[in-house]
């Protein structure tokens, strides 16, 4: 709800008075609507829900995914299998095209999950005034202009503006990351430009309130609700494609051009030969699924699967498999900050007492921690300090960690806890005799207690608040219950350069004082304690901060190693973000939302490799910070575990969840770390690099065979050897099905290169079917194909089509032996195939000369494939044919080594930005 300006403009709720935003509302802050008015409202505005998203039909998704290029061609190959007679043929292919359809069905169904997930996070019910009475609704019947009244463990049911409050705080991380709960009042803000973690008038739907109570005229609902607008965005980013699902689209269109082409030319010269229809069609089909992988999607989707145990097994659940393949290619990671890279735990890191510094050590709410100085540093009476932590705050932290109550006190208690100081046992003891209670107008809470200290009982006044508000009601330093002061004067500037040190270090500052209670004074303790703020006794300044996690640090240090650029986007304030930042070890330069806001889309993509921090930003700046790195060409993950992370989470590449962060993100997300470690994603990026690896492992195994088997059959057809045909058609369906698919796993269980997190990552412009992979492809198939060609050309008979001969059967037998050396030396690159694990490698790849050999001695297989005999000698000959290929393959890998070890003068630029320097593929 906006209220039209003098200037002619709109003016936002939190710039104007409450009274204002009551009256443009049509409302009343006293008896609020009439049952009336309220029908009439949720008949016009509608109810205050998010609808889900319609799912689209699964016979269009599953129609949609039988029009890819790969399935057409293979449903091509079904048909002919069929007419030809060559049912299992038919059925195993069928098989494969059900399966390719099935899997891309599942992954298209599932990304429509995320608003459906948003629309649960409507609170069940809600606290109005209607009619002048308080009533409870379902919050759905939340209407713009009712007054809604909130308390401590609400959550807020719409967005509204703040009319009435008594120390209000609410947490609003899941909506702008950050990560301490804000103060709220009804004062109205003075500028008409604040960003929206800065509204601190204002209350937003999903959010809870941690502290106080409050009143409030809801201005938006549904979809009008800033969780609305999360989840309209949501609605329109549309999930991009995986590089893997692009890259193969390429792959498959040149593998048509090559089979078909291939098919045509054998087709054509048959019919001009005058081949029979029945055995053409025969020649054509063995033809086409040498020359299709036929088996591609499977394997990949075999692979993927593997690679998806995997990281299940190191905590990491991807949705679909070809976000296994997208992590591999990662080179961006934009990270949260609050309960991704921290503990989303207030912990005191700092504190100053004494005119002295001391760390405090710890982990979020566990009780343990030391508290260290430097050597010989007195070590000041903490004994004040202890009671205002236990006594001037209400939170209860249990043994567990658990936390009722405001986070920023629980810090207290814990510190109080390190200190030797039970808490909940120090309330018991001195119960409060009066207070004055926090409120963000005057920015502290005092409490005062009777207290007994060395013997003696004391009536003390404890107070906490903002620094500069606490340090100007004091008089002296030291005081109450301490054997030295000093004046305020004196110490003055000492408290302020402390608090100068910890706001740059982005910590939240509390300052404490105390001072004694006359006996003279205990009438206005009672009647006016806000009388006796004044006059006090500075004590110290405590440093509060949102921990990192442990292993937050070596991880973004390894991440940062293997060439991934890790930038960090949070609600937080930029100063604070700024320093986390600096302690993670991340890259120079870092800027606000509102700064970010002001550039324009070039403005940001030229200022991107220069700016690695980001804070106080919007959900909206999220999805354009993850928008413009894809633009530049890079593939992105991006962390998060708060409702305002799912749009960005939806639109990168690669979206990553927290397992106990909120399901909207889980379902926004592709991938779920469920032990909410940022590590684990970088392990997941060098299991991805391995299963990518892998595929391009096999494209080049698979195009050596397949190109091999192109240049042979098109051979014997140019030249009419053996009239056209260079081995029969199922001598082609048993390498196909014994030799090729063996070969396969040879490669599926091959560990992968150990030095694949100290590569840059791959560029991910360059395709599998870059040009220096298609050169080593034909290249590879080249030899492959000359080692077959020789004994059907210079063999020891004359070759014949009707009955099996030496020559075709050693033929057959080069490119069986040759494939299986072909899986093995090819298994990885640029890693020599040949070093360990070699000796599983080697005795799986036995088995197709295995079959080989009986193929040549059986008589059943031998009047089926029409082959022969071999002597030991023409064994050997084969053998000594087929080797030609690992030895091509691996002298050209020695060459790629030793080039890549070559020293490159790199310029400065590449020197800085070390993530620019991308790995090939193929």
């Amino acid at each position: 709800m906006a209220v039209p300006s003098a200037t002619g403009g709109e003016t936002a709720p939190y710039a104007l008075t409450p009274d204002a935003v009551v009256a443009a509302a049509g409302s009343d802050a006293g008896s609020g609507l009439s049952a009336a008015e309220a029908a009439q409202r949720l008949s016009s505005y509608g109810p205050n829900e998010i609808p889900a998203e319609k799912p689209p039909s699964v016979w269009a998704v599953a129609g949609q995914q039988l029009r890819d290029p790969m399935n057409i061609m293979l449903i091509g190959v079904v048909i002919v299998s069929l007419l030809i007679g060559e049912l299992s043929t038919g059925i195993i292919v069928a098989l494969l095209i059900l399966l390719n359809v099935g899997l891309g069905t599942r992954q298209e169904l599932t990304a429509r999950a995320s608003v459906n997930a948003l629309a649960t996070l409507q609170v069940p019910q809600a606290r109005v005034v209607r009619d002048g009475e308080p009533a409870m609704i379902a919050a759905t019947e939340v209407v713009p202009g009712d007054i809604v009244q909130v308390e401590a463990g609400d959550i807020v049911p719409a967005d509204g503006r703040i009319v009435q409050s008594a120390t209000l705080e609410a947490q609003e991380a899941a909506l702008t990351g950050e990560s301490a709960p804000i103060a709220k009042d009804a004062n109205a803000l003075d500028s008409s430009d604040v960003g929206l973690g800065d509204q601190t008038d204002m209350l937003f739907q999903g959010t809870s309130v941690t502290r106080g109570t409050g009143t409030v005229v809801v201005t938006a609902t549904g979809l009008q609700t800033q969780m609305g607008r999360i989840a309209t965005m949501l609605t329109s980013v549309t999930r991009t494609r995986s590089p893997l699902q692009r890259e193969l689209d390429s792959l498959t269109k040149v593998l048509g051009i090559i089979a078909w082409g291939a098919v045509a030319i054998i087709v054509v010269v048959g019919l001009i030969r005058g081949i029979p229809g029945k055995d053409l069609l025969l020649l054509g089909t063995a033809m086409a699924i040498s020359a299709i992988p036929t088996g591609m999607p499977a394997f990949v989707s075999g692979l993927l699967s593997l690679g998806a145990r995997q990281l299940a097994d190191a905590k990491a659940v991807v949705k679909n498999l070809t976000d296994v393949e997208t992590l591999g290619a990662t080179n961006a990671i934009n990270t949260d900050k609050t309960g991704t890279l921290t503990l989303n735990q207030m912990m005191v890191s700092t504190l100053y007492a004494g005119g002295s510094w001391f760390t405090v050590d710890g982990q979020g709410y566990r009780m343990s921690g030391a508290i260290r100085s430097v050597a010989g540093v007195p070590v000041p009476d903490f004994t004040r300090l202890g009671l205002g932590l236990a006594l001037d705050s209400d939170a209860v932290v249990g043994d567990d960690g658990s936390v009722i109550g405001d986070p920023t006190e629980a810090a207290l208690v814990v510190l109080a806890a390190k200190l030797g100081v039970d808490a909940e046992e120090t309330r018991r003891r001195y119960p409060r005799l009066a207070e004055v209670p926090f409120d963000s107008e005057y920015k502290f809470m005092a409490t005062f207690h009777r207290v007994t200290v060395d013997g003696a009982e004391h009536v003390i006044e404890l107070v906490k608040g903002a620094p500069d508000v606490v340090v100007a009601r004091c008089s002296q330093v030291g005081g109450p219950l301490s054997g030295s002061q000093i004046p305020i004067a004196d110490g003055r500037p000492g408290i302020d350069e402390a608090n100068l040190r910890m706001g740059r270090q982005g910590l939240r500052v509390l300052a404490f004082a105390a001072r004694l209670v006359g006996d003279d004074e205990l009438a206005t303790m009672t009647a006016d304690p806000m009388a006796l703020t004044t006059g006090l006794s500075f004590v110290g300044m405590a440093g509060i901060i949102d921990p990192l996690r442990v292993e937050a640090k070596s991880a973004v240090r390894t991440a940062l190693a293997a060439g991934i650029d890790v930038r960090m986007i949070t609600g937080d304030h930029a100063v604070t973000a700024q320093a986390i930042g600096q302690q993670l070890g991340l890259g120079p330069g870092a800027i606000s939302g509102q700064e970010l806001a002001a550039l324009t889309d070039e403005q940001l993509k030229q200022r991107m490799p220069e700016l690695h921090v980001f804070g106080r930003v919007t959900p909206q700046d999220k999805l354009r910070l993850a928008r413009a790195m894809q633009e530049q060409g890079m593939i992105v993950a991006m962390t998060g575990d708060a409702v305002n992370d799912a749009a960005a989470l939806k639109q990168a590449d690669i979206g990553v969840a927290m397992g106990s962060g909120s399901e909207v993100t889980k379902q926004a997300a592709r991938m779920v770390l469920t032990d909410d470690n940022f590590g684990t994603l970088v392990h997941a990026v060098e299991i991805g690099r391995r299963v990518y690896d892998k595929v391009v492992s096999y494209v080049r195994y698979q195009m050596t065979q397949l190109l091999s088997l192109v240049l042979l059959f098109l051979a014997a057809t140019a030249f009419d050897i053996n009239d056209g045909v260079a081995m029969t058609p199922s001598m082609v369906l048993f390498l196909l099905f014994f030799a090729t698919a063996v070969g396969v796993v040879v490669i599926a269980i091959d560990p992968g290169d150990p030095e694949v997190m100290h590569r840059p990552p791959r560029d991910p412009a360059v395709p599998i079917t870059n040009r220096n992979a298609v050169i080593r492809w034909v290249g590879y198939a080249f030899v492959l194909f000359l080692a077959a060609l020789a004994p059907l050309v210079a063999g020891p008979d004359d070759p014949s089509t009707t009955q099996g001969t030496v020559s075709m059967t050693m033929t057959f037998v080069v490119m069986g032996v040759g494939t299986a050396f072909n899986s093995v030396v090819n298994r990885r690159a640029p890693a020599s195939g040949l070093t360990p694990p070699i000796v599983k490698a080697a005795a799986i790849a036995v088995i197709p000369i295995v079959l080989l050999f009986l193929a040549s001695e059986l008589p059943t297989l031998q009047s089926g494939l029409l082959t022969v005999e071999l002597s030991p000698r023409q064994w050997l000959t084969c053998f000594g044919l087929a080797a030609l290929l690992p030895i091509a393959v691996e002298a050209d890998k020695l060459i790629t080594r030793r080039r890549r070890r070559t020293p490159v003068r790199l310029r400065p630029e590449d020197a800085v930005a070390p993530a620019r320097v991308r790995q090939p593929a193929g």
